[in-house]
């Protein structure tokens, strides 16, 4: 699996708080929302949420019939002459890999953009075997040049400028320095293209899985997807379990909702579909097609009333895109490889909830991500929900401190009264003053100076609402 490094919240936050770049980088989300904007302002509100309610009934049912979608895709993919894995764990599946690449003597491995590849950590293991690992979607040949998982669920490099990527380009391949756009696309193109060539195996993930028909669908803008689906004598597909649909009028409806969530197209330059290796009378494809389908996770998920909406997720990015938490610190600080909202609710009960303590407290509970979210998940509602089970203590292990204990326990009697909230905003009110600074705590001490490290809070009003609209009140008559 790949590397965990959830516990670390807290200070790769704070790095990329500090980090300018990083920051500037961030503002480049604002393309991906104002062009998903007008790409359903296009579609037209009825019709965007007629999509909605389609694709959510549609996932709900795929999902209460699970298993009988998942043998019907494996029936269907084996009969077209595919071989299917089912894999419980990242090891499972890594193991079905490395030893398929150890048989058929796989020297060179080439890679579209696959998050479920990221979960299973395979690249590391392919190359730890002394196999080549080439990463061909262009914002993931970067972060694998600059030794960096990716940044983003649909723009892995977002976060490097493009004078950070020249510099990256003239040291990792020994070409000369360019600062454009188009001659560093140039520069990749020419190296990879190399690359689909001498490759002996293909791996690709799958945006989703047609039950019906056996079929592979992905979404790209670049070509490197068929390339690495077509060119190599192998072709490894690897899925979440969760991806399948029933039929190809459903995937006409999740293709809707995808392209416009995540990049604002109605459609996006490539979509691939793939049903087996290459038959007799075909010219180009794989001689070997392998799906393999991963658990790792997915069934605790499913079996949790709480938290199995969660599936319903189709990777379009655009609750990253919205949230204040991840448009402000950033991809890398979630530590593994599922970030933003999605992040925070799947991670924890992925990898265990005692690893990931940070994360489901990573949001402001504004409700953002659920407004964007094309299947309308309620992120907001589930975070609450692993936040409960650390708070009560439902899970092993339990994280809260004493500390946090007994502020929780103050904060909730403070507010269950109208009496004591009044006493405490008195309270408040008074014991502030030392720290205000023209109206802003600029400043507070343990255990609350955390709130005002990276941002200032306006203070408590001396004048509760209540008051101060009353005298209005008595004013106006």
């Amino acid at each position: 699996m790949a590397e965990i490094k959830t516990r670390q919240f807290k200070q790769s936050a704070e790095r990329a708080l500090r980090d300018p770049q990083l920051q500037a980088a961030h503002a480049r989300l604002e393309h991906f929302r104002t062009a998903r904007a007008a790409a359903i302002a296009e579609t037209g509100q009825e019709q965007w949420a007629a999509l909605q309610k389609e694709a959510r009934a549609i996932k709900w049912h795929t999902l209460e019939h699970l298993d009988h979608y998942l043998g019907q895709l494996a029936t269907n993919v084996e009969r077209a002459g595919g071989k299917v894995f089912f894999a419980s764990t990242a090891h499972e599946a890594n193991e079905y890999v490395l030893d398929l690449a150890r048989r058929k003597g796989v020297r060179t491995v080439v890679k579209s953009k696959s998050m479920v590849s990221e979960e299973m950590g395979i690249a590391e293991l392919l190359e730890k075997q002394g196999i080549r690992r080439v990463e061909t979607d262009l914002g993931e040949y970067i972060v694998q040049l600059a030794h960096e998982p990716p940044y983003h669920i649909v723009a892995p490099a977002v976060h490097k400028s493009k004078e950070q990527v020249a510099e990256l380009f003239a040291k990792e391949l020994g070409v000369p320095r360019v600062a454009d756009i188009p001659g560093l696309t140039a520069i990749a193109r020419q190296t990879l293209r190399q690359e689909f060539l001498r490759a002996d195996m293909g791996m690709t993930g799958a945006n989703f899985a047609v039950a019906e028909s056996g079929t592979i669908a992905i979404v790209t803008n670049e070509g490197n997807g068929r390339m690495c689906s077509t060119l190599p004598r192998i072709h490894v597909a690897t899925m979440g379990m969760e991806r399948v649909v029933p039929s190809f009028r459903d995937l006409g409806v999740f293709l809707k909702l995808l392209t416009r969530s995540a990049t604002g197209q109605r459609i996006t330059s490539y979509v691939s579909l793939f049903s087996g290796p290459r038959r007799r009378d075909e010219e180009d494809g794989p001689e070997e097609f392998h799906l393999v389908i991963l658990d790792n996770g997915r069934s605790r998920l499913l079996g949790d009333p709480e938290l199995r909406e969660s599936l319903l997720c189709i990777r379009c990015g655009a609750c990253l895109n919205a949230c204040p938490v991840y448009t402000t610190v950033g991809g890398h600080a979630y530590g593994w490889v599922y970030s933003g909202p999605i992040g925070a609710v799947v991670t924890p009960v992925m990898i265990g909830l005692p690893k990931a303590r940070d994360l489901p407290f990573a949001s402001t509970l504004c409700g953002a991500c659920k407004d964007v979210c094309p299947l309308k998940i309620d992120l907001p509602r589930m975070l609450l929900t692993l936040r409960r089970e650390q708070t009560q203590g439902r899970v092993q292990n339990r994280t809260n401190t004493l500390t946090e204990g007994l502020l929780i326990r103050a904060w909730y009697l403070s507010v269950r009264f109208a009496w004591s909230y009044r006493l405490a905003t008195r309270l408040a009110s008074w014991f502030q003053r030392p720290f205000v600074r023209r109206g802003r705590l600029r400043w507070l001490p343990p255990p609350l100076g955390a709130w005002t490290r990276a941002r200032d809070f306006p203070a408590v009003a001396s004048r509760p609402f209540r008051s101060r609209w009353k005298k209005l009140e008595k004013e106006t008559r």
